[in-house]
């Protein structure tokens, strides 16, 4: 019997020793095996976070999970003590595992044949949020166990606690104590005090038992048992007790993690851009932790939003508004459309319209390029052209209204004569005006070369539109617009930076053409931009008022830009050397725009909006290019205006191309057989007609009047 006995003592120590070698090989195993992994990776998704140019938060994306990151520091000291002393009391003693709490979870598990007893210290429990699931398995806890060494190997306390505060999990899709503060308490982790802190710190237990949003009774009695710990662990004195158990807790009434963000329409092409920059797709976006730095003006941003909804007081007409930076090609502020949450369609960079007269300053500059000077006169009445297809053609003016006489280039830009911009087209080509417009004013959309293109009869972007007259108002340079100046990753390495364009020559270096940027010629430029502000100088008025007449009032910088108007398109683009804006107004369905007072709602919100935005932005003046001469010139026919004229204008030119004769005082008893001398293109004579016709076109297009 006795050796009986001492065989199985001997069997038990053998199996036992054998269960030691094998505990302490696995032990050695998992110390060698987790130094030569190395320390685990601690990224995990967050927030995108979109940031204005000033770096103020204007919005976020992020997936079902809610997620920011803050450091240590940012959190409440309340909080940490809370729940280190709620969920593990000796987070700063043990190596990551709890030998005593769990001894007695392992003994309970195996007497209930279950693994529903936890003892998981903080470093256990971020492993598992880092690493694994929650689901309650040997091969789960294993796991856990090997990630915990490493993690306790690798990184020191702080850095774990603060992992930890930052991926677990608060209920209702908020991730870490920031997205929690703000979801419970609409405030930041640092703000929080006993009474919040102690309630927050036990959600994690059971985040669909303990969220006070599912059951505010058990969310209570949680907090009481946490403070109470608190209490008998002289963390708290009895004072800050009762003061934390007996505060009123105000909840968030909106519970939104992400604040209402500002310039929604402007964060989807942001969006956009990303996705094209760093080829990437909306969950990566989302998940990404990136931190994008956006070309957002929040001031002007501001001033687009109010002005809009200030002219606007019709629900169903549309908006659709930039501003952009002409030197840099940010855009600064945009709106597309009244209500975002009522349609997040973006009018702005979207929609495609017509934008009428707004698009002539593109012809009238290849015009300057072709010889025409701001002198240059052309008959103003009605005209019917025979085209080369044998169609004919008869554009009309606003109201019908004609100077019946010849009017110089520079009036036909401020009183946005329509016979003088389709002569104009024919005189440079259709087919050139729609490749000097796509090839130095940016515009992407297709434009058929046609004698209408004058009166902006193809369908551009308003984006489009202000990229085109950035390149104006900048002296004529490329203009690259964006709308990211720099994207980070969640390490807060910089992984994009937008950069300027660079001028660069292509081809065999003794044959190759530089590329420059600069697309349009200086002195045709501050040409065009001194035509432009002509809208708003009443001094050209004539068979009509100036198109800026109704605003001129209002503005108190110097501005250049052109308005433009179509059945059921209402535009306004314009600058000043620092800034440019165009907005758009009209339906969605297309309909007519009938009332008079919603035809100067796209003036009124430009006018509004520049004002305003220019109160921060330095003005400086545009100084004339050296081979610029101003001289005054007789509006009624371009010529060189004397004391004896009636109406004198001051015009810029290239010197040597000003008008070499004066006006005289029998000007008016000039007949057409002299027009010649006058130095001005007329349909008036037949011959003079058909000839200019046959050089440019051959004899298939002709003009009558």
């Amino acid at each position: 019997m006795r050796r009986r006995r001492r065989r199985r003592k001997k069997r038990w120590l053998k199996w036992g020793f054998f269960m030691f070698l094998v505990g302490a090989s696995s032990f050695v195993f998992l110390i060698g095996a987790s130094f030569i992994l190395g320390p685990p990776s601690l990224e995990r998704a967050e927030n995108t976070i979109y940031y204005s140019s000033d770096q103020e938060v204007i919005g976020e994306e992020y997936g079902s999970e809610k997620r920011y990151w803050v450091d240590l520091d940012e959190i409440d000291d309340k909080l940490e003590k809370a729940i280190v002393w709620t969920e593990d009391q000796h987070f700063y003693d043990h190596l990551g595992f709890d030998f005593k709490r769990l001894a007695g979870a392992i003994v309970k598990d195996i007497q209930t044949m279950s693994l529903k007893e936890g003892a998981s210290t903080i470093t256990q429990q971020y492993a598992r949020n880092l690493f694994l699931s929650h689901e309650k398995t040997w091969k789960r806890k294993l796991y856990e166990a090997f990630y915990t060494i490493r993690l306790e190997m690798y990184y020191d306390k702080d850095e774990l606690l603060e992992g930890y505060l930052n991926t677990i999990y608060y209920g209702h899709g908020a991730y870490g104590i920031e997205a929690a503060s703000k979801y419970y308490f609409n405030k930041s982790a640092k703000d929080l005090s006993w009474a919040e802190a102690t309630l927050l710190a036990g959600i994690p237990k059971g985040p669909s038992i303990y969220s006070p949003f599912h059951d505010l009774e058990n969310a209570k009695q949680r907090q009481a048992f946490i403070l109470e710990n608190l209490l008998e662990n002289d963390v708290i004195d009895q004072a800050t007790y009762d003061a934390a158990i007996n505060e009123k807790l105000n909840f968030s009434d909106d519970r939104m993690i992400v604040k209402n963000s500002i310039a929604p329409y402007f964060q989807d092409i942001v969006v956009e851009e990303l996705k094209s920059l760093l080829d990437l797709n909306m969950e990566e976006i989302r998940s990404g932790g990136y931190k994008v730095y956006t070309t957002l003006e929040t001031d002007q941003q501001l001033a687009l939003q109010t002005a809009s909804e200030s002219v606007l007081n019709n629900g169903e007409i549309q908006v659709g508004a930039v501003a952009m930076d002409p030197d840099t090609g940010g855009i600064t502020a945009l709106v597309g459309g009244q209500n975002y949450e009522a349609s997040s369609f973006n009018r702005a960079v979207q929609a495609k319209r017509m934008p009428g007269s707004s698009f002539k300053p593109f012809l009238y500059y290849a015009a300057l390029e072709n010889g025409m000077t701001a002198a240059t006169t052309m008959m103003s009445k009605p005209t019917t052209f025979a085209l080369e297809n044998g169609q004919s053609y008869q554009p009309s003016n606003f109201n019908n209204y004609y100077a019946n006489a010849p009017i110089t280039m520079a009036q036909a830009v401020a009183l946005s004569d329509n016979i003088f911009a389709v002569k104009t087209n024919l005189y440079v080509t259709p087919e050139r005006f729609a490749r000097i417009a796509k090839e130095k004013f940016a515009i992407e959309s297709p434009l058929e070369p046609v004698a209408s293109l004058a009166l902006g009869t193809e369908v551009v972007s308003v984006k489009e539109m202000v990229t085109g007259y950035s390149i104006i108002a900048n002296g004529g340079k490329k203009v690259n617009s964006h709308v990211i100046e720099k994207v980070t990753d969640s390490q807060g390495n910089v992984i994009y930076q937008y950069e300027e364009p660079k001028e660069e020559a292509g081809g065999f270096p003794f044959f190759s053409k530089k590329e420059t940027n600069q697309l349009l010629k200086p002195a045709l430029t501050y040409i065009l931009t001194d035509m432009m502000k002509g809208m708003f100088d009443q001094e050209l008025n004539g068979y009509m008022s100036v198109t800026g007449a109704s605003i001129a009032d209002q503005l108190t910088h110097d501005y250049a830009g052109k308005s433009g108007t179509t059945e059921s398109d209402s535009w306004m683009v314009g600058f000043s050397p620092e800034l440019v804006a165009g907005v758009w107004i009209g339906y969605d369905d297309n309909r007519s725009i009938e009332k008079v007072s919603e035809e100067h709602f796209s003036k009124e919100i430009w006018a509004n909006f520049m004002e305003k935005a220019h109160e921060s932005i330095p003005v400086t003046e545009s100084k004339p290019p050296e081979n610029i001469i101003e001289v005054p010139i007789d509006l009624n026919t371009g010529l060189l205006a004397t004391d004896e004229c009636g109406e004198a204008y001051t015009m810029p030119f290239i010197k040597g191309t000003q008008p070499s004769q004066y006006c005289t005082s029998h000007l008016e008893e000039i007949n057409e057989e002299n027009s010649e001398e006058l130095k001005e293109i007329t349909e008036d004579d037949p011959f003079l007609e058909d000839w200019w016709d046959w050089l440019w076109f051959g004899d298939n297009s002709t003009v009558t009047e």
